[in-house]
């Protein structure tokens, strides 16, 4: 009973390290911009999360900064505006559209025609495609061999 016990203990204790973070706003606006703002910054390290859903540990910096410059009276634009000047239009998962981004933007479109316009060509191209005549000749070697098969 005491090792059964014992097991258990060391298998819930996993859990106690297991930390939530708490942080406190002054109002409502701030934390709905905090929530937005880790919502829609891509944590570098992952790349294919955001801060809020990262455990790494600069996501982890990035989220106490976001918090501490709401504290000292930030507008979510001027966080935004800050990370991507610090580590570039990739920190966001929505790119704006400007030169760099533009392949981002434009990129899966033209693909998509790309692939329409080679279809188009391949079934224009086969359809096109003239059938040449069967001569006499030929035409009564297949007829023949059709009567033969009749036969038997």
């Amino acid at each position: 009973m005491r090792i059964l016990l014992l097991v258990l203990l060391l298998t819930l204790s996993g859990f106690a390290g297991a930390r939530v973070e708490y942080k406190e706003f002054a109002n409502a606006e701030q934390q709905q911009a905090y929530d937005d703002l880790i919502s829609e910054l891509r944590c570098l390290v992952c790349q294919n999360q955001t801060i809020a859903d990262s455990n790494a540990d600069l996501a982890k910096d990035l989220r106490r900064q976001v918090y501490e410059m709401l504290q000292q009276g930030k507008t979510k634009q001027d966080i935004a505006d800050f990370m991507t000047q610090r580590y570039g239009d990739f920190v966001l998962y929505n790119p704006p559209f400007k030169a760099k981004t533009g392949l981002l933007w434009i990129g899966p479109f033209m693909f998509l025609a790309i692939g329409l316009i080679a279809v188009f060509v391949f079934v224009r191209r086969n359809k096109t495609r003239a059938v040449a005549p069967i001569s006499a000749e030929r035409q009564q070697k297949i007829q023949s061999l059709l009567e033969k098969g009749d036969k038997s």
